[in-house]
């Protein structure tokens, strides 16, 4: 297939359009880089003339979303149906959800599944069976070998309830790096793997020109800070990342410094955290800040002076690209599924996973103004090459034609 242009229409055959549903657990954004990612990335296929709609459910932590429920809506401008979530904040059950996509999955050439462990994935993989509908399915880094180490009788159970017939029947497998397909195939011996990843909306990358002038890249301007933008989790490190900053701040040169949290987590975690930086004594240094969104999230990312990631596993690593977009440089771990991509491109810094690497990179890093500008300008370049919705869109257009052309529905296309 060729290029695709943005706005035209993706036809499959004269005169019919390719219909996609993607179905996710939740899209709320208290969970992180997959919410936000795939309305971005259906976003984008709407960008590229692609039917689409998004199946999920109201779930929001301990509440819920303030959503219609059962009818087709726009949300954050994509249209997506709801439905309740009866119980499990892990597993998400909803019932009238899978009711609902037994009836209508007839009605797509292809649905993209988007993660594993969950009872929308799982419901919408045998339904899709049930009818002949071709599938695509988006571990979300789930089926990495640390992934799978974490609630590991939990994921052996769904295994064989459920997860291994997803994946045996799934069209492809779509993975955002070379690293996590690759990490999956090893420990669940997966087929069918593509690699697309996921991007940065051209409406972000404006906002970052705009935005720009105003940023100051001098320390002594005001506090410079090394930014977490994450969910507060315990697979992000944190645990080592404060104690080698603390440490790295108790220097002269670099008592300016502070470490400012932007994110969410369980509160009984939260608070394990203030308490690991009183113990450090470091309780002038670390900012917890709390959800951010919209321009205080965008004011967020560019005054910032690096973006630290330090997670024991991350299939992609979403916010280290914002940052990269907004001229930052990264400080990843190896578990980092992109820090490759960062290394070669020299946008910034990957640590072992330990707290004397950490510290020993995060001084390396802050002492070094001129070479923070510098990785920082590399990594603006690495995302306008490779990491933008519009290329990922199309990339995605074609993956969808080709199954849907191949799939036990590609007779029965519906007219434009």
């Amino acid at each position: 297939m060729g290029v695709v242009r943005p706005g035209t229409m993706v036809h499959t055959a004269p005169g019919y359009s390719l219909k996609i549903l993607h179905v996710i657990p939740s899209v709320a954004p208290r969970y992180g880089g997959p919410s936000r990612a795939v309305v971005e990335m259906c976003h984008a296929l709407i960008g590229q003339g692609v039917d689409t709609l998004i199946a999920t459910t109201d779930a929001d932590g301990s509440g819920r979303l303030d959503v219609e429920i059962g009818r087709a809506v726009s949300y954050k401008n994509v249209p997506t149906i709801f439905f309740p979530r009866q119980w499990s904040e892990a597993f998400k059950y909803s019932r009238p959800l899978a009711r609902w996509l037994h009836q209508s999955v007839e009605g797509f050439d292809v649905v993209h599944i988007h993660a594993v462990f969950s009872h929308a994935c799982l419901a919408a993989a045998t339904a899709c069976r049930e009818k002949g509908v071709p599938y695509i399915v988006r571990p979300l880094g789930s089926l990495d070998p640390w992934s799978l180490k974490q609630k590991r009788l939990k994921k052996i159970l769904f295994w064989h309830l459920g997860v291994k017939r997803m994946l045996d029947g799934a069209a492809a497998i779509h993975y955002t790096t070379d690293a996590e397909r690759e990490a999956a195939e090893r420990s669940v011996s997966a087929g069918r793997g593509v690699v697309v990843p996921l991007g940065i909306e051209e409406q972000f990358m404006n906002e970052v020109a705009e935005g720009s002038e105003n940023k100051s890249r001098d320390p002594s301007a005001k506090s410079p800070y090394v930014l977490v933008l994450s969910r507060l989790h315990q697979k992000k490190g944190l645990e080592l990342l404060l104690p080698a900053f603390l440490s790295v701040v108790k220097q002269a040169e670099f008592a300016g410094w502070k470490l400012v949290l932007v994110g969410e987590g369980e509160s009984k975690y939260v608070e394990s955290l203030k308490r690991l930086v009183h113990s450090c004594g470091g309780n002038g240094n670390v900012v917890f800040a709390g959800w951010l969104d919209g321009a205080q999230r965008s004011d967020a990312l560019r005054e910032a002076s690096l973006l630290a990631l330090t997670s024991y596993q991350e299939n992609f690593g979403l916010c280290a690209v914002e940052a990269m977009a907004c001229g930052v440089p990264v400080m990843l771990s190896p578990h980092v599924n992109l820090s490759d991509d960062v290394r070669k491109a020299g946008a910034g810094w990957v640590s072992e996973l330990n707290t004397a690497a950490l510290q020993r990179t995060l001084a390396e890093s802050l002492r070094d103004q001129k070479e923070l500008t510098r990785r920082g300008a590399l990594g603006k370049e690495l995302v306008r090459q490779r990491f933008t919705w519009d290329a990922v869109a199309k990339t995605l257009t074609d993956l969808y034609v080709s199954i849907a052309a191949n799939g036990k529905k590609q007779s029965e296309y519906r007219s434009a």
